[in-house]
């Protein structure tokens, strides 16, 4: 992982300490950096790197907040701490839905945890901060610009992500923080709009609230404790107001069914789809993983119906190992 030292954020737009009712510099302390290895034959070694290097939250003594992303199918984490330490951590849980993923540190930290605050309360205009590993010199003052849906071409869906501007340029895991030094949200990933006739990059963020009801199974079983959504293994993409497949997952259902990059999805069990979020809802609501999903596709001028057995995503996955 690089040093801390080799970058910072442009002066112009990092938190100063006296725009802040709550202690800036120890808040921004529980956030520390993540250097992960993945092994070369884990299904998502390559689209997400054998190398993947982010943020994290210390959110309880001993527990990490990340996004799920950066620790998938690790072999090795060091948590990097902004004062040049480095201890190791173990990938504990990873959440598919959400997005979030957990890290027990294995080793003393002694620093304070971030308290957890009401994504649900986050409106557009607030001021924030979005924390990354090193302090204020490497965090972003900013303003959440919209909370909305968001559809992830990787068979992922959220009701309510938060938007945030100007984007932090080390996004993954990120720390999300209110007005009252909270954590109300981690930093999944950097997208681009038009806004006011001019093209601006914002943060995505995953909100704290949807932790809250799973953050007791995911300490326990490394996993929520319900029955998995199906998954295709599919990445899809909104084109011309068509659902398109534009990549398949190694070894996932859409791949052993022979879909092929630029096929179109016209409906799922008969019900036509428009959008990513349409296509994603209407798989889900077919019944948990491992039931048979029936796909219209157009391809070359034809249009046919194929089946695909969903699968659980995780079992697809390289589980953590303890060292």
């Amino acid at each position: 992982m690089p040093s801390l030292t080799e970058w910072k954020v442009p002066a112009a737009v990092q938190p100063r300490v006296e725009e802040f009712g709550f202690d800036l510099e120890r808040a921004l302390e529980a956030v520390v950096g993540l250097h992960c290895i993945i092994p070369e034959d884990a299904l998502t070694a390559q689209t997400l790197g054998t190398e993947r290097a982010g943020n994290g939250v210390l959110i309880d003594k001993g527990l990490v907040l990340t996004i799920g992303y950066l620790i998938t199918e690790a072999e090795t984490i060091w948590l990097h701490l902004g004062d040049g330490r480095v201890v190791p951590g173990h990938a504990l849980a990873v959440d598919q839905e959400t997005g979030f993923g957990l890290v027990q540190v294995l080793g003393e930290l002694d620093i304070t945890p971030l308290p957890l605050g009401v994504s649900d309360n986050a409106k557009i205009g607030d001021a924030v901060v979005i924390g990354g590993v090193g302090g204020r010199t490497r965090s972003v003052a900013g303003k959440i610009a919209a909370v909305q849906e968001f559809a992830g071409y990787w068979e992922y869906l959220l009701d309510d992500a938060i938007f945030t501007h100007p984007a932090h340029p080390n996004w993954g895991g990120a720390a999300l923080i209110n007005a009252h030094g909270e954590l109300i949200g981690i930093g999944s990933l950097q997208i681009e709009r038009e806004h006011g006739g001019k093209s601006e990059h914002l943060n995505m963020v995953v909100p704290i609230d949807l932790l809250k009801p799973i953050l007791d199974d995911l300490l326990k079983f490394g996993r929520v404790n319900r029955p998995a959504r199906p998954w295709l293994g599919l990445y899809a993409a909104e084109v011309e107001d068509k659902v398109v497949v534009v990549g398949l997952a190694a070894r996932g259902p859409a791949a052993r069914a022979e879909l092929k990059t630029g096929d179109v999805i016209l409906a799922v069990n008969g019900e036509d789809v428009a959008d990513s979020a349409e296509f994603y809802r209407a798989l889900w609501a077919l019944g948990p993983a491992g039931i048979d999903v029936p796909l219209t596709l157009y391809r070359g001028g034809d249009t046919f119906d194929v089946e695909l057995v969903s699968t659980d995503r995780a079992r697809m996955l390289k589980a953590p190992k303890m060292h």
